[in-house]
C-alpha cells in the first residue's frame, strides 16, 4: 500500500486549519476524516497486483545497435478495473543512455477480466544476453489517492549479436570469387589449380592453359580453365586472452576481429569451403564445427555474441595444440591475435611450426589508427616525441610481421575499418595461387 503525492498533499493541507482554529487531535481527526474515508475507500477500489497474470513474447535476438522489442501480455483476473503504472526492468546496457525512463515505463487500464499488451523497446550497448529483471506493477484507485504496489519476476532473454558491420564488403568479394571461378563474362580464364572445363581459345589467355590434345581432335584451339579449389577446411582461431581487451576507438580490439572473422566466413562459405570456429585464451571459450554451408554462419554469430576478453596470457601452446586437434586434415588456419612483439616472440614463434608443417597460416591483428596519426604529427616539441613514439612501435610491428613471413606465415595489419575487407583478400590471393 502506498499513500500518492496527491493524497499527502491534501492530508497536509486539511491539517492546516487544525493548529489555526482548535489545537488538539480532536479537530485534527474531525478535519480529515473525509480524507481517511476516501483514502480507504480508493484503496479498497484499486485492483490487486498480485493476481496480475504476466508473460512476455518477441525477439530473442538482435544485432548490437539495433533494436528488439519485447512485448508483455497483462492479464487482469480481478473484478476491479486496473489503473497501472508499470515499469520493465533490464540491465543498464539495454538502453542507450539516457533513453531508460521514456523505454521501461508504461500507463495502461486493463478493464476488469481483460489483457492488454506494452512493449519495450531495447536498443543494447553491448553484446552478450541481456535478462528481465521484475516487473513493477503499481495500482491507482480511481481517485488516485492510494496505490497497491508489488513486483513480479517474468524471465526473458534477449541475445545480442556481433553487427556485423563488414557486411557492406560482401558483395565486391563474391565478385572476385566470381571471377576466379571464372564465370564472368571477362577474357581471363578462372585461376586455381583444380580443372574445370574446356573452351576456345580467345586472344590474352595464357599459352600455357593450351590442351593440345583437345586442340588435335577439333578443329579450334581448346585452352582449360580452372578454378579455385572447393570443400578447403578453415579454422577461424579467435585470441580471447588480455591483448584483445585493448581498445581501439570506440570498441575492444575483440569486437573487430570477429567482424573480420564474420566476412571470411561468409565468404569462405560461399565459396564452397568448409569454416570452423575456434576461440581461445587459456581454455576453449566457443568452438564451431562441422556446419553446413547454410548453417555456418548463424552458428559463427551466435558463438561470438557472448565472447568477452579475458585479461589472461593466452596458452600459445594450449592454442597451437588444440588447433592441431580440431584441424587434423590440412587447412587454412586463420589467427586472429596481436602483433605486439612480447606476445609473439615469446608466445606464438616457438610454437607457430607445429602449425606451419602442417597448415597454411594466416594471421590478422588489429592497428591502431591513433598511432598512425601520431606518427604524421608536427608543429610542437610535443608532437614531435608523440611522432617519434608511434615511428617506433610502427617499427616494432613491422619488425614482428617480418619474422612471421620468415616462418610462412602471411599477415594482415590494418586498423579496424579495413581489416575485414583486407583479410577477405588475403584468403581470395590464397585462393588465387592454389595455396589453400
Amino acid at each position: 500500500m502506498a499513500l500518492t503525492g496527491r493524497a499527502a498533499l491534501l492530508a497536509a493541507l486539511g491539517s492546516i486549519p487544525v493548529g489555526i482554529w482548535e489545537p488538539g487531535w480532536t479537530g485534527l481527526l474531525a478535519v480529515n476524516a473525509p480524507l481517511a474515508v476516501a483514502c480507504a475507500c480508493d484503496f479498497a477500489l484499486a485492483a490487486p497486483v498480485r493476481r496480475l497474470v504476466l508473460t512476455r513474447s518477441g525477439d530473442t535476438s538482435v544485432r548490437l545497435g539495433e533494436t528488439a522489442e519485447v512485448t508483455l501480455t497483462l492479464t487482469n483476473p480481478s473484478g476491479r478495473p486496473l489503473r497501472a503504472r508499470l515499469r520493465d526492468a533490464w540491465p543498464p546496457s539495454s538502453w542507450q543512455p539516457g533513453t531508460e525512463t521514456e523505454a521501461s515505463r508504461h500507463r495502461l487500464t486493463v478493464p476488469a477480466g481483460e489483457r492488454r499488451r506494452v512493449t519495450t523497446r531495447l536498443t543494447p550497448t553491448r553484446r552478450g544476453d541481456r535478462q528481465a529483471d521484475r516487473v513493477t506493477v503499481r495500482s491507482y484507485g480511481p481517485l488516485g489517492l492510494f496505490a497497491r504496489q508489488g513486483a513480479h519476476r517474468v524471465p526473458w532473454t534477449v541475445r545480442v549479436l556481433p553487427p556485423f558491420t563488414s557486411r557492406k564488403h560482401l558483395p565486391s568479394k563474391l565478385a572476385r570469387l566470381r571471377e576466379l571461378d571464372g564465370r564472368t563474362s571477362v577474357l581471363t580464364r578462372g585461376e586455381g589449380t583444380e580443372f574445370d572445363s574446356l573452351r576456345e581459345y580467345v586472344p590474352g589467355d595464357d599459352t600455357r592453359s593450351i590442351d593440345w590434345r583437345a586442340t588435335a581432335r577439333q578443329s579450334a584451339v581448346a585452352v582449360r580453365t580452372w578454378r579455385p579449389e572447393r570443400d578447403r577446411r578453415i579454422l577461424l582461431v579467435l585470441d580471447t586472452g588480455r591483448t584483445s581487451a585493448g581498445r581501439v576507438g570506440d570498441a575492444p580490439r575483440l569486437d573487430a576481429a570477429m567482424d573480420a572473422a564474420l566476412l571470411l566466413a561468409a565468404l569462405a562459405s560461399r565459396a564452397g569451403d568448409r569454416v570452423d570456429l575456434m576461440a581461445y585464451d587459456r581454455r576453449i571459450r566457443a568452438l564451431v564445427q562441422g556446419r553446413t554451408a547454410r548453417d555456418v554462419l548463424p552458428s559463427v554469430v551466435a558463438a561470438m555474441a557472448t565472447l568477452e576478453p579475458e585479461l589472461v596470457e593466452t596458452d600459445a601452446r594450449g592454442l597451437t595444440a588444440t588447433a592441431l586437434r580440431t584441424a587434423p586434415r590440412r587447412s587454412l588456419i586463420v589467427l586472429l591475435t596481436t602483433l605486439d612483439a612480447a606476445p609473439v616472440e615469446q608466445g606464438l614463434l616457438p610454437v607457430l611450426p607445429q602449425l606451419t608443417q602442417r597448415h597454411t597460416v594466416l594471421l590478422a591483428s588489429v592497428a591502431d589508427p591513433h598511432i598512425a596519426r601520431m606518427a604524421t604529427a608536427r608543429g610542437s616539441t610535443e608532437s614531435v616525441y608523440e611522432a617519434a613514439a608511434a615511428a617506433r612501435a610502427q617499427a616494432e610491428r613491422h619488425r614482428t610481421a617480418e619474422q612471421l613471413r620468415r616462418h610462412g606465415v602471411t599477415v594482415v595489419d590494418a586498423t579496424p575499418d579495413e581489416l575485414a575487407p583486407a583479410l577477405a583478400d588475403a584468403y581470395l590471393a590464397l585462393k588465387a595461387a592454389g595455396r589453400l
